[in-house]
């Protein structure tokens, strides 16, 4: 690796949308700056960034790629990211690796779901921002119409750092707005009428230079461009620039302005966290280590891949660092630095380096090494699921070390055993986020998967108190089975604090009590004159238990509910453990019958960010599937996000209706609020299934 100031590395990530020409872009870059000898092409599948075999049978970036070259004596780690919303994880992930994010919108669709979303994440991140309009060369495109929904949705700070000359097939250069030439014949916008503006955005950041502009004396070359650097970190500046990959057109210009706007590391220092105490973390190679893992890549040939990006201090091959998430000392590997799919052996790694290291299993996307805290990686919940089981009988094994490995390289990707369905479900952002890991699996595991929708977890409760007994009675000769309980039952809402709940004002012969947290039950003793022993107390909530899991009217989990145990009878001789685990099983089934019971339904939370056209046609669909809306609020532009709340069998497989609804321009967020009592309709229906079922297994 070769070494270079930190003031000369430049970390950025291209995000956008899907299709608006980003791996294009980078690929361009690699070639004119001589860091690869190759005419790449992601449609001919020789693309120097989309390198997986799935990338190059749907000629679309799926992982975050990471490359290096060097331009006008900066060294640049680029990461070029995927844009369909389905594979945001690894644009999340490549923003924590990086210090700048080049935002791509595509001059002829303009802004697009993906591309608000990663603009809006960038922002939290505190990182600087900068637009590229893309494939300047198509057809039909209305430039000022863009500028001006970029200006409108992202704010005045959005100014152009040169405009094209030509549009379409007539797109044959830009123009700067900074220094404008004398000859800016065929610029399809006056770069004059734009220079004052852009001035005035730079030395917004320093008001003696700014008092001494608007006395009439100009910033000198240099101000500026020391200003643009800290306006650019600062946010008050977001400039833009114009391109097309394709052809070639603009991309020395943008490289050439990245290299002198762009910041470094030691423009944007990060904030860490040691002993409770927040410090700025200087990018000092003599400082104390702070580095951390911001990708995970399994491949099958250098097996698990971590890419670490240092913040401070110097990583070299075969130290031993510390990390808060690992007990002991970590003894690093051969450190790597990654061109893409090839990677090559370096000694060390100093601040504003990216890096990888091999097969060290202690290392986790987020992890942290030296003795510093830095924030918490925060992704998307997943919400789309499918029980997934191997084709092949024998491969059940398989199959879970093969999602474990998806698990560790995509953090948008969840693998959950559920105990009430006993089905193993793969849950991830969209349909087809979940092909493409089918593919994946079939690939690099050798394994072909069957799926299905996957049972909804319901819940039963009660709604009313009850009370009642059963006496669990056997004789078979010998010694028999004798065991009687009578119990109370009553509802529990969430949120009790059972310290108060269960005290002697409510219970006068309180004895003792339990509580099952993950449940939210509580069972209570008041047995008195010991009318039953208390050696076979365990065995009665044992079968209380198994109720909770096995549930009572429809085979789910019970939860939210109290059991009072107040009385019973007992045999010297025939009771037992088992007759009493027997009675309190029983007893549960018959109470909970009495007490109103009922099922409760997934209740999940929505933010959908739509056009304003289309608002009405989700409070409509949302009304059609039992949701209730809370509210809207402005996006930006002509959009509005709309906040609802819908049962999750509802909209399990939403994102086809707002892909319909809105022509590609709708996206939303989806997460687990609570459970409900579920409609009267819906819930015979589910009764009546799970009786059938029963009694076909019977």
């Amino acid at each position: 690796m070769a070494k270079v100031k930190v003031e000369d590395i430049r970390n950025v990530a291209l995000c956008g949308h899907g299709s608006c020409g980003k791996t294009t872009l980078v690929d361009k870059m690699l070639v004119k700056t001589g860091a690869v000898n190759a005419s790449p092409s992601v449609d001919e599948g020789s693309s120097i960034c989309d390198f997986d075999p799935e990338e190059k049978t749907h000629k679309y970036s799926i992982e975050a790629s990471v490359v290096h070259f060097m331009h006008a004596g900066k060294r640049f780690n680029f990461i070029d990211t995927p844009g369909y919303p389905d594979f945001i994880g690894q644009a999340l992930g490549a923003m924590r690796g990086v210090d700048a994010v080049l935002i791509a919108v595509n001059a002829q669709s303009g802004i697009e779901v993906n591309t608000r979303r990663v603009f809006a994440e960038a922002g939290k991140a505190g990182l600087a921002r900068m637009i590229v309009l893309t494939k300047l060369d198509g057809d039909n495109i209305d430039f000022s119409a863009v500028v001006d929904a970029i200006r409108e949705l992202w704010g005045s700070k959005c100014v152009l750092m040169n405009v094209p000359v030509g549009l379409g097939h007539g797109f044959k250069g830009v123009v700067s707005t900074m220094n404008v030439p004398d000859n800016t014949d065929g610029a399809v916008v006056d770069p004059q009428e734009i220079h004052d503006a852009l001035i005035e955005s730079i030395i917004e950041v320093d008001e003696s230079v700014m008092e001494k502009y608007l006395e009439g004396t100009p910033p000198s070359p240099e101000d500026l461009g020391r200003l643009t650097i800290q306006a650019i970190a600062a946010g008050t500046l977001i400039p833009i620039v114009c391109c097309s990959g394709k052809m070639d057109v603009g991309v020395q210009e943008l490289l050439d302005t990245l290299a002198t706007c762009a910041p470094s590391p030691a423009d944007l220092p990060r904030k860490a966290t040691k002993d409770g105490e927040e410090k700025l973390i200087v990018p000092d190679a003599g400082g104390p280590l702070v580095a951390q893992i911001f990708k995970t890549r399994i491949d099958p040939f250098v097996q698990k891949l971590s890419f670490i990006r240092v913040l401070s201090g110097t990583l070299k091959k075969d130290d031993t660092v510390h990390s808060a998430s690992v007990r002991k000392g970590l003894k690093m590997g051969p450190l790597l630095e990654v061109q893409a799919d090839q990677t090559s052996a370096v000694d060390s790694a100093g601040p504003g380096d990216i890096v990888a290291v091999a097969k060290m299993e202690e290392l986790h996307t987020g992890t942290v090494l030296g003795d510093y805290q830095l924030p918490p990686f925060v992704y998307p919940t997943p919400m789309v699921g499918l029980a997934v089981s191997p084709k092949s009988r024998g491969d059940e094994t398989k199959l879970s070390g093969a999602l474990h490995k998806v698990v560790e390289e995509d953090r948008t990707f969840r693998l959950d055993r559920d105990a009430q369905t006993k089905e193993l479900v793969i849950t991830g952002m969209s349909e087809l986020h979940l092909s493409i890991i089918r593919e994946r699996l079939a690939r690099r595991d050798k394994l072909e998967v069957e799926t299905k929708e996957p049972k909804i977890p319901f819940r039963e409760t009660i709604q009313a108190n009850a009370e009642g007994s059963y006496r669990h009675k056997k004789q078979t000769g010998g010694r028999g089975q004798f065991g009687e309980v009578h119990i109370r039952m009553y509802p529990l809402p969430r949120g009790t604090k059972i310290e108060e709940y269960a005290t002697k004002a409510r219970f006068p012969q309180l004895k003792e009590f339990h509580y099952d947290e993950q449940h939210n039950f509580l069972w209570v003793d008041t047995v008195v004159g010991g009318v039953i022993p208390g050696n076979f107390m365990p065995a009665i909530e044992k079968g209380f238990k198994e109720r909770l899991v096995g549930g009572v009217i429809a085979g789910h989990l019970v939860q939210d509910l109290c059991i009072e145990v107040h009385f019973g009878k007992h045999h010297p001789v025939d009771s037992s453990e088992q007759a009493f685990k027997t009675a309190g099983r029983m007893a549960f089934k018959q109470v909970f019958e009495k007490a109103k019971p009922c099922l409760l339904e997934p209740v999940v939370k929505l933010a959908i960010t739509v056009p304003e056209s289309n608002v009405g046609d989700v409070y409509s669909d949302m009304s059609g599937r039992g949701g209730r809306v809370q509210g809207t609020d402005s996006a930006g532009g002509n959009l509005q996000t709309i906040y609802a709340e819908a049962p999750l069998r509802e909209v399990s497989t939403y994102a086809r209706t707002l892909s319909s609804m809105t022509g590609g321009q709708g996206s939303y967020t989806m997460e687990f609020s609570h459970y409900d009592v579920m409609p009267a309709n819906v819930q015979a229906d589910v009764v009546s299934k799970a009786k059938i079922k029963d009694e076909e297994e019977d």
